[in-house]
C-alpha cells in the first residue's frame, strides 16, 4: 500500500491552472482480455474507500473508485484525474477543482460536483467512524461536524455541477496528496443509501473495475469496465482473487501454473529458496516500499522516559541481525524517514551498533538492572524471532525484556491505549506512507494529538515546538518555498531523533511473485503507492 538506499526524492508539487490532457502512460505493447488469478490469505475488510485503510484493500479499492487526483501510475507523481484542471488561490486556502465531462458511475450516472461534496462530508460524518476523517481537518468547518454542530463541512462547495471548491482554514502544501488518497473517492449517495452499512460489501465507483462477485472468504471477482472514462485501460477482462490461501501453498501453486500473483508476496522461510531458484528468476519481483519497521520506546514510562536509556536502547540494537532474519528483504533504517520520501537526510548512514556505549550509558542514567520491560509483538513470524532478537541485544546489556506476543489487533489496542505499552516491535504494522510526504511521517505517528486513546503514537512523544514547526512546515504551500520546507522538514525528523523515542530498524523491501504469463512494468506489481499491485496497468500474455 522500493528498495531503499541513498537516493533522495525530488519533492514533487505541481501547481497548475489548466491541464486537459489525458496523463496516463500509454502500454503500447499490451494485449487485451484475459483473466488473472491473484491469492491471499485473509478476506478483505471493506471495499468502502472511507473504511478501508490496509496494505491489501488499498489496491482493490483504488481499482473500483477514483478521486480528483492520483498518483500516475507506477510514480509518485501527482496529477489531475476525475478533475481535469485546478487552481490554487494566492494565499494557498482555496482549491477550485474543473471536473471532467463523462466520467461515470458503475451504476451509469454521471458523477457530479456534489458526489465529491457529499462522499467527503460522508467520511468526516463522525457515524460512518472513517479513519481517514482527520485527512479533513484543515477543511473550514471540519470541527463543527466532528462536535455534532453542523451537519456538512461548510469549506466544500460547489457552485455549480462541475465544480468544486474547497477552503482551509491554513495553507497545507499536503493537500493535494490528501485528495489522491482513497478516504477522497468519490461514491454515489444512492448507492449508500441502498446499501447502508453494507456498502463496503456492494461497491460502486467510476473505476477500471467493478464488482462482479464475493464468495466471502472464498473469492471476490472484479470484471472490466467496460463504459471506463480513460481510454486504454483496464486490458484485464477479470481479476479473481483467490481467498483463504497459506502463502505457503500460493507459491507453490504458481510454480505450477495455478495462480498469477501471490498477493502476500513470499514468505520469509521460502524467500532465499525463491530467490536462488533459477527457474523463478523471472517470477520475482522487487520493489522499494516507502515503509519503517521501528521499536518504540514509550516515553512516558519510566525508565524510558529518561534520554539516555532510550539511546542506550538504539545503541543496543543489532539491525544487522535482524535483516538476516528478514532473509535479506530489506536495509537498515538509520532514521526515521525511508530514504525516497522527502527530508531524508541522506549523510546518516553509519551503523550505530555499539553495545559497550550502551553499557555506559545506563550506568550513567543510574539504570535499575532488576527493571523488567515487556515488549508488545505481532504473533507471528518473523516477528516473534525479531523480538527475541531485540531482547538478547537488550539482555547483553543488561536489561530485561519479557515478550507479550498476540494478534495485531490486540497489540494496536494495548499500544494505542491512553497509557500504552513499555515497548512495540512494530513489524507487521510498520508504518507505510498514505501519501509521498514528509508531513504524514510525523503527524498519525509522532505528533502530539496522536499520543491520544487510539493513535498511533505508541512512543507517546509529544514536542509541542516540533509540532508547532510541523505546522509551519506544512502552512507552506507555495511551490517556490518547497526547497526550504523539505529542509525544515529533514531537520524536524533530526531533532526527534535526538530524543529517541523510536528505534527505527529496517525499510522493508516489496517483494512478489508473478506468473510466467504476467506482462506489465514490474513497477505495476510492486509500485510506490499501488498496493500491492495496479490491476488496471498489467495484462497476459
Amino acid at each position: 500500500m522500493k528498495i531503499l538506499r541513498k537516493s533522495a526524492l525530488v519533492f514533487l508539487f505541481i501547481l497548475v491552472s489548466s491541464l486537459s490532457m489525458n496523463v496516463v502512460a500509454q502500454d503500447d505493447a499490451a494485449k487485451e482480455g484475459g483473466s488473472i488469478v491473484v491469492t491471499f490469505e485473509d478476506d478483505v475488510s471493506t471495499l468502502d474507500p472511507a473504511i478501508g485503510y490496509d496494505w491489501q484493500n488499498w489496491s482493490m479499492i483504488k481499482s473500483l473508485f477514483e478521486g480528483l487526483m492520483y498518483y500516475k501510475p507506477g510514480t509518485v507523481e501527482l496529477a489531475p484525474n476525475l478533475a481535469k484542471s485546478y487552481e490554487v488561490s494566492d494565499d494557498g486556502k482555496t482549491y477550485t477543482f474543473q471536473l471532467r465531462s463523462g466520467v461515470k458511475f458503475h451504476n451509469g450516472r454521471e458523477v457530479e460536483a456534489g458526489d465529491f461534496k457529499y462522499s467527503i462530508n460522508r467520511v468526516v460524518d463522525p457515524a460512518t467512524k472513517s479513519p481517514g476523517a482527520g485527512f479533513f481537518s484543515n477543511v473550514v468547518g471540519y470541527d463543527a461536524v466532528r462536535n455534532g454542530d453542523a451537519d456538512e463541512l461548510e469549506g466544500i462547495t460547489t457552485p455549480d455541477s462541475k465544480t468544486v471548491k474547497i477552503e482551509l482554514q491554513e495553507p497545507d502544501a499536503t493537500m493535494l496528496h490528501v485528495l489522491a488518497i482513497n478516504f477522497s473517492y468519490v461514491v454515489p449517495k444512492e448507492a449508500i443509501d441502498k446499501y447502508g452499512g453494507d456498502f463496503g460489501k456492494n461497491p460502486v465507483g467510476t473505476g477500471p473495475f467493478k464488482m462482479a462477485s464475493w464468495e466471502y472468504g472464498r473469492e471476490l471477482v472484479f470484471k472490466k469496465n467496460s463504459d471506463y472514462w480513460r481510454e486504454g485501460v483496464p486490458h484485464l477482462d477479470k481479476v479473481i482473487f483467490d481467498l483463504g490461501n497459506d502463502p505457503t501453498v500460493s507459491v507453490k501453486r504458481l510454480e505450477q501454473g495455478e495462480v498469477d500473483i501471490t498477493g502476500d508476496g513470499i514468505p520469509s522461510a521460502q524467500y532465499l529458496q525463491v530467490k536462488n531458484n533459477p527457474n523463478m528468476e523471472d517470477n520475482l519481483v522487487e520493489g522499494d516500499d516507502m515503509q519503517t519497521s521501528y521499536l518504540t520506546l514509550n516515553t512516558t514510562h519510566e525508565p524510558l522516559d529518561n534520554v539516555d536509556v532510550r539511546k542506550a536502547i538504539n545503541l543496543a540494537v543489532n539491525k544487522k541481525r535482524i535483516i538476516q532474519i528478514m532473509n535479506g528483504r530489506a536495509v537498515p533504517a538509520y532514521e526515521i524517514l525511508p530514504a525516497t520520501m522527502p527530508g531524508y537526510d541522506v549523510s546518516e548512514g553509519e551503523d550505530v551498533y555499539d553495545p559497550d556505549q550502551a553499557k555506559e550509558l545506563l550506568k550513567e542514567a543510574g539504570y535499575d538492572p532488576d527493571t523488567t520491560l515487556e515488549l508488545f509483538v505481532y504473533n507471528k513470524d518473523p516477528h516473534r524471532r525479531i523480538a527475541q532478537s531485540i531482547q538478547h541485544d537488550l539482555a547483553a546489556i543488561g536489561m530485561n525484556v519479557e515478550i507479550k506476543a498476540h494478534s495485531q489487533a490486540t497489540v494496536i489496542g494495548n499500544a494505542g491505549s491512553s497509557k500504552g505499552v513499555d515497548m512495540v516491535w512494530s513489524g507487521g504494522m510498520g508504518w507505510i506512507a498514505d501519501y509521498p510526504d514528509p508531513a504524514n511521517f510525523y503527524w498519525p505517528i509522532l505528533g502530539c494529538d496522536a499520543t491520544a486513546s487510539g493513535g498511533w503514537n505508541w512512543a507517546k512523544y509529544c514536542n509541542e515546538d516540533i509540532d508547532q514547526r510541523a505546522h509551519k512546515a506544512d502552512a507552506m504551500a507555495d511551490p517556490s518555498k518547497q526547497d526550504e520546507r523539505v529542509e525544515l522538514w529533514g531537520q524536524i525528523f533530526a531533532d526527534i531523533m535526538d530524543d529517541y523515542p523510536w528505534v527505527p530498524v529496517f525499510h522493508k523491501k516489496r517483494i512478489t511473485l508473478k506468473s510466467d504469463r504476467m506482462a506489465g512494468d514490474d513497477k505495476y506489481y510492486v509500485g510506490l503507492i499501488s498496493l500491492p499491485a495496479d490491476y488496471a496497468h498489467i495484462w497476459v500474455k
